[in-house]
């Protein structure tokens, strides 16, 4: 019976290992957000200090451990199966729970993950104990560590509310001191910020969150009780040694912030987060040493054995430590996730306008109108000097850049990004001192929002989108909560049913689940590299406007034409499933052509002042892509819902005609994609001139439906879908010959002005 447990052993060693790399590929950008976001130093550069962090976080981090043994539940009241059970349960579900979220692209935290991980499968293991043994409900007490329980989750909690608040307060003040002309600050000035940002890490990073390692008591004499002390004294020599270095070297000291801030950050996450990936492994380890190392004379079975001692300190073995902390940091270097993780939060707290991720809801619309009336109110209490003082702090300078490089600005500059490093590596340390495992997503997410909010990041053009990104990743965070709670109680009672059989099923689906979102990761990352996006590029005179332009068409022809010939041969099939992805390419089509439309305003801005006639050139090209669109989205949308309506499937005459209409389409198309790939217009009024015959023919096939009407169509629902098509396949031919037109009369004037 001990081979069953040994090989629990072994799978959760696997399953740590597993979760250690999928939760540092995205839980990295905690720490990297606003080194990379502020481009204070090079990302290589960026790494190698993080990893220094990381592995110094990873050895001080055995403090938290005691979490996973007896933060959420009475080890004393379970028996060792059953505690075996809880912990395979909790690292199955954490490696499903993250791989599925992962795939979805929406953002979770181990932390609130891990917890209500343990609080799920240790709920279900006590309400079996209580069935089992005939007890009340009102037991369940016993078996659940109720105070603490509700202790880290009102911290994990709060931490959202504190870490925005905190975080906001302090940028504030920043940028009350330093404005956005840090350069024209005396050097006293910011050596005093220097001080203060780097005692309040130093303290925080190397004297609290020593606490309760095996470091901790060689300097305890040294520390407890002398907090001013050590505040005061740190204060007065950073802020000196800040001093020397701006006069000496002329080192910029918010870049000096930002690298010993990233340090601490990175150590703070290994030291906080560490817990989430092995701790639940290494309290199984420790039980299965209490339970095998046994007097053989008085040996008690795994359902005999009370685990009473998971409740007493277990020091924790370094050189699990040290291995962890190597694993962390080779994700860190090779993670090709993490890169694409990043852009949201870099994306919400940006300085500049631009295309937004979210879409605003009802909820953002109302926060924001109460912000608006807020501040109006706000408005008539502060007298007009003092608001034009503020307001003078928060003017931001225009920087001149030559248009090819203006994507080189930061998302934000170095005083924010100081203050989202050393805010979040603090509020962190701090829980991790008081042995609780605050979520470092929530605190570096929420600190980096409210900084983005006092630093009026969130202007009236964009405020709506970045709250309702807000709330949609909060709302991400509660369905991570609820999602681990359910699914860890379901896994440990088909765990408790089937024991090792079970466990082995589990462990299959896991792999298997794994294996095929890899596989669809690997491809969506081939398809990603191979396929064109529709993307403005900076644009300066007409004729970049003209090569821009034809890129773009000939893009669109190609799809358009790959998305109606699917149309036709899926509905002459009447197959749903193909209907409904070409419905979903179609859908992310209309969305990038509408994204450009949406970007008109910053385009007119990148062009030269006599580019008049290309601001008109390209905002009627972008009409009629928008239109042409619009049409193969009615056209697929229409043809999907009548096959899902399970209505009837089309006359086999009308699907022929849709046949011929298609095989004229798609040579009409293939001209028109190579012509505009090779930018060549010479032949285009040949291509318009064609357009009367298929015009005609969609004609001819409304007449031939007309007549089918009368004799042998049935389905008035046929009817309507067959007309609109044809209907929508004659407003796209318009479109496209519109758009062929625009580009015929301007390749006629270029010729004649040669």
């Amino acid at each position: 019976m001990g081979d069953i447990y040994i090989l629990m052993l072994v799978a959760l060693t696997i399953l740590a290992i597993i979760d250690l790399v999928v939760g540092v590929s995205n839980d990295a950008v905690n720490f990297l957000n606003s080194a990379i976001g502020s481009k204070a130093v090079n990302v290589k550069t960026i790494l190698i200090i993080a990893s220094i962090g990381v592995a110094l976080g990873a050895i001080t981090s055995s403090g938290m451990m005691e979490v996973a043994r007896k933060g959420i539940f009475n080890p004393s009241q379970f028996y060792f199966n059953e505690i075996m059970f809880i912990f395979m349960a909790v690292m199955i579900t954490d490696i499903l729970l993250l791989d599925v979220f992962n795939s979805l692209g929406m953002p979770t935290s181990t932390t609130v993950s891990i917890v209500f991980e343990l609080l799920g499968a240790a709920v279900a293991m006590a309400l079996i104990k209580i069935s089992n043994n005939g007890e009340d409900l009102s037991e369940v007490g016993k078996y659940i560590n109720s105070a603490t329980a509700l202790l880290i989750i009102s911290g994990i909690l709060l931490s959202v509310f504190i870490a925005f608040t905190v975080g906001a307060i302090v940028q504030f003040l920043s940028r009350l001191l330093y404005s956005f002309q840090f350069d024209k600050k005396r050097s006293y000035v910011n050596a005093i910020f220097g001080g203060f940002a780097i005692t309040a890490i130093t303290y925080f990073i190397f004297v609290k969150g020593m606490k309760g390692t095996p470091f901790y008591d060689d300097v305890k004499h040294l520390v407890e009780g002398r907090t001013l002390e050590i505040i005061l004294y740190g204060f007065v020599f950073w802020t000196i040694l800040s001093q020397l270095l701006i006069m000496l070297f002329k080192v910029n000291i918010l870049k000096f912030i930002v690298i010993i801030g990233t340090f601490s950050l990175a150590m703070a996450f290994a030291g906080n987060d560490l817990v989430n990936f092995i701790g639940v492994p290494i309290a199984a380890l420790n039980s299965w040493q209490e339970w095998s190392s046994q007097d053989p004379a008085n040996f008690l079975a795994a359902n005999e054995f009370s685990m009473g001692i998971l409740a007493k300190k277990v020091p924790s073995n370094p050189w699990l430590l040290l291995i962890a902390g190597g694993i962390m940091v080779v994700t860190l270097w090779f993670s090709k996730k993490a890169k694409t993780v990043i852009e949201t939060g870099i994306n919400l707290s940006r300085q500049g306008e631009g295309h937004e991720k979210f879409q605003p809801n009802a909820v953002s619309r109302t926060v924001v109108r109460g912000a608006i009336l807020f501040s109006k109110g706000l408005g008539k209490v502060i007298p007009p000097k003092t608001l034009q003082w503020v307001d003078s702090k928060f003017q931001k300078p225009v920087i001149e850049l030559p248009k090819d490089k203006s994507y080189e600005l930061p998302a934000f500059d170095m005083v924010r990004a100081s203050v989202n490093l050393f805010v979040a590596g603090i509020l962190i340390s701090i829980g991790t001192s008081l042995k609780l495992p605050l979520s470092t997503t929530y605190v570096t997410f929420m600190v980096a929002m409210g900084t983005s909010l006092a630093d009026r990041a969130w202007g009236r053009e964009s405020a709506v989108y970045r709250v309702a990104g807000v709330f949609n990743v909060i709302g991400g965070w509660f369905l991570t909560a609820l999602s681990a709670f359910m699914v860890a109680a379901i896994f440990l009672y088909i765990i408790y049913l089937g024991e090792i059989v079970s466990v082995a099923v589990l462990l299959i689906v896991v792999l298997f689940l794994l294996g095929r979102s890899s596989v669809r990761h690997t491809k969506r990352a081939k398809e990603k590299k191979e396929k064109r996006y529709m993307e403005r590029a900076e644009l300066i005179t007409i004729n970049e406007v003209v090569n821009e332009s034809s890129d773009h068409i000939s893009e669109v022809v190609k799809r358009v034409n790959k998305l109606y010939t699917n149309v036709v041969i899926d509905l002459s099939s009447h197959d749903l499933n193909k209907l409904s992805k070409t419905e979903k390419h179609v859908r992310k089509l209309n969305k990038e052509v509408n994204e450009l439309r949406e970007e008109v305003f910053y385009f007119i801005k990148s062009l030269d002042d006599t580019s008049v006639k290309a601001s008109r050139f390209y905002i009627l090209i972008l009409g009629y892509l928008q239109d042409i669109t619009q049409s193969i989205e009615y056209i697929s949308t229409t043809s999907y819902k009548h096959v899902n309506n399970n209505h009837k499937q089309l006359k086999p005459s009308s699907i022929e005609d849709l046949t011929a209409i298609n095989s004229k389409l798609k040579v009409l198309f293939n001209k028109i994609e190579l012509d505009f790939t090779e930018k060549d217009f010479d032949d285009l009024s040949n291509i318009i001139d064609a357009k009367q015959e298929i015009f005609d023919y969609v004609s001819e096939s409304i007449d031939k439906q007309i007549a089918r009407i009368r004799t042998e169509e049935s389905s008035p629902k046929n009817s309507s879908l067959y007309f609109g098509i044809l209907l929508e396949t004659k407003d796209l031919i318009s479109a496209l010959m519109s758009l062929l037109q625009l580009f015929h009369d301007f390749h006629i004037q270029e010729k004649a002005a040669k």
